[in-house]
C-alpha cells in the first residue's frame, strides 16, 4: 500500500531522518517508536510531503508519489492528525470538519460520512456550533481526527494523539483509532505511549537518530529486554 525506500530528510544541512525504509500493507495498524528528537514527527511529515525528500522513494498503492503535493496525497486517500491537533479554533467545530472533505470524492458523501464520525465520537455532534478552540484537549482531538476521516483516507496518519490528554481520554482515543482499523482504514501511529501503541499495533518501527534501528511484529518488539529497559520502565 506505502513503502518508503532510503528515504532522507534534510533540515537545511543537517540531515533528520537517514535511509528510512518502512511499508504499510492494506487495513494494517502500525506503529512508530521512539525518543523524543528521533524523527517520528519529521518522518510522518515527509510522508505527507510537509518535509522535502533529500534522497529515496515513497510509493502510493504502487505509484511513485515522492513529488506530489499534500493535498493530492489526499486525494489519493492519505490522510493526517497532526501533532497538537491544528485545527483552526476560531472556526465552528463543523466547519473544521467540513474542511476535511473539500476534495470531490469526498464532498459527496460529507453528510454521511459526517454521521460516521458522530458515531465514532459522539460528543463532537453536541459541540458542532461552538468554536473549536473552546473545546477540552480531548474533544478537540476528537474534532481533529474526525476532520481527518472526512477526507476518507485509506491510510490515516496519526502524529502523537495522546500527548497532553488525561488518560481516561486516552483510553477512549485509542478505542477509537481500533474501531478506524477495525472498519477498514489503515493506521500508521507515531505514539510517544508505548505500551499503548504496540499493543495495538500489529508492526512496530523503532527510530533512533533517524534511523531504523528495530522492526517487526509488535509483540516480539515489545519482548526485547532493550525496548523494555529504554521504553516500557522494565
Amino acid at each position: 500500500m506505502l513503502s518508503l525506500t532510503n528515504v532522507q530528510v534534510n533540515y537545511g544541512a543537517a540531515p533528520a531522518l537517514w535511509d528510512v525504509s518502512l511499508s504499510i500493507n492494506e487495513q494494517e495498524l502500525v506503529s512508530v517508536i521512539g525518543p523524543n528528537g528521533a524523527g517520528k514527527t519529521t518522518l510522518i511529515n515527509a510522508i505527507m510531503r510537509l518535509n522535502d525528500l533529500k534522497a529515496g522513494q515513497m510509493h502510493w498503492l504502487g505509484e511513485d508519489v515522492s513529488g506530489l503535493s499534500a493535498h493530492l496525497l489526499c486525494e489519493k486517500g492519505i490522510a493526517l492528525v497532526p501533532e497538537s491537533r491544528r485545527l483552526f479554533t476560531n472556526m465552528s467545530v463543523l466547519e473544521n470538519l467540513e474542511l476535511g472533505s473539500m476534495h470531490p470524492k469526498a464532498k459527496s458523501v460529507r453528510a454521511k460520512t459526517m454521521e460516521q464520525v458522530f458515531e465514532l465520537f459522539p460528543v463532537v455532534k453536541q459541540k458542532l456550533s461552538q468554536k473549536a478552540g473552546e473545546l477540552s484537549g480531548g474533544q478537540q482531538q476528537m474534532v481533529a481526527i474526525g476532520r481527518a476521516m472526512m477526507a476518507l483516507p485509506k491510510l490515516l496518519l496519526l502524529d502523537e494523539p495522546s500527548l497532553g490528554l488525561a488518560p481516561a481520554i486516552v483510553s477512549d482515543m485509542f478505542k477509537a483509532i481500533q474501531s478506524i482499523h477495525r472498519a477498514g482504514t489503515a493506521v500508521l501511529l507515531v505514539e510517544q505511549n508505548v505500551s499503548r501503541a504496540l499493543s495495538i499495533s500489529t508492526k512496530t518501527y523503532v527510530l533512533e537518530n533517524g534511523r531504523v534501528v528495530a522492526q517487526g511484529p509488535s509483540a516480539e518488539i515489545a519482548s526485547r529486554s532493550e525496548i523494555k529497559k529504554a521504553y516500557l520502565g522494565l
